[in-house]
C-alpha cells in the first residue's frame, strides 16, 4: 500500500503510528482512522494533497484481527455484526489519549482536532464527535455509519454548525448506502453542516468524492 514519502512510522507510548509533521505553521492536528483489518498505512491514499498545515496522525488500532490487521473493538469469538457505541466507547477514550499526549509530545495544540475515519473508523469519529463534541473540529467519514446506539445523541443538537463530510459507494457490499444517507439525517438533526458525496463504486471512495474530501479540508 503506497504512503507518502515524507511520513514516518513511530512508536508512541505503546502505539504505533504514521505521522505526517506539517510543513507549515500553525499546524492543526488530523487524525486518521483506519477501518477494520486495517492498520497505519491504510489511510494515506486519501491524503495526498491536503494542505501542508495539516499534522497527521495514523495510528494503529489496539485490537489484532485474524487473518490480519486490526481493530478499535476487541475480536469476538461469535458474529457479533458491527461495533455498536458500546463497543467504540474504550477505542474513543484512548484515542483521546493518545492525541492529547502526542500534542503535548509535538507542542501542538489538540484542544479541538480534526478527523477522518474510513468504515469502521468512520463510525468512530462520527461516535467520538458526538462525545466530545467540543473536542473535534471538521469530521470526514468514508464508506461509513452512525454505530447502533449513538444515534439518540443527536436530540441534544451538539453540532450546531459543524461540518462534516460523508461519502459513499451506491455498490458497497460491506456497509450499504442507505447507512450513509441515514446518517446525514442523523447528523443534520444534530446541527451539522453535511457535505455528501455518493458515487458507482464498491467499498472505496471514488475519484470525485476524493475530490471533495479535499476541498472539504482546504
Amino acid at each position: 500500500m503506497a504512503v507518502q514519502s515524507d511520513s514516518e512510522l513511530v512508536s508512541f507510548q505503546g502505539w504505533t503510528l504514521r505521522v505526517r509533521p506539517a510543513s507549515q505553521g500553525p499546524a492543526r492536528l488530523l487524525v486518521l482512522v483506519h477501518g477494520w483489518t486495517g492498520d497505519e498505512n491504510s489511510m494515506w491514499v486519501f491524503t495526498r494533497n491536503l494542505r501542508p498545515d495539516y499534522w497527521l496522525i495514523a495510528p494503529r488500532a489496539p485490537y489484532a484481527t485474524q487473518p490480519g490487521g486490526f481493530s478499535w473493538r476487541p475480536e469476538r469469538s461469535s458474529e457479533h455484526g458491527w461495533p455498536t457505541f458500546e463497543d467504540l466507547k474504550p477505542g474513543i477514550a484512548a484515542l483521546l489519549v493518545l492525541a492529547d499526549a502526542y500534542a503535548a509530545e509535538e507542542q501542538l495544540d489538540a484542544g479541538q482536532f480534526d478527523a477522518m475515519g474510513f468504515s469502521q473508523g468512520a463510525a468512530l469519529v462520527a461516535a467520538m464527535a458526538l462525545l466530545h463534541p467540543q473536542r473535534i473540529g471538521r469530521v470526514a467519514m468514508m464508506a461509513g455509519f452512525i454505530p447502533p446506539g449513538a444515534e439518540s445523541m443527536a436530540e441534544t443538537h451538539p453540532f450546531e454548525g459543524k461540518p462534516f463530510f460523508i461519502a459513499h459507494g451506491t455498490q458497497d457490499p460491506r456497509v450499504p448506502v442507505e447507512n450513509a444517507r441515514a446518517a446525514v439525517k442523523v447528523l443534520q438533526k444534530a446541527g451539522a453542516r453535511v457535505t455528501y458525496c455518493e458515487d458507482n463504486v464498491a467499498h472505496k471512495l471514488s475519484l470525485n468524492c476524493l475530490r471533495a474530501l479535499e476541498a472539504f479540508f482546504a
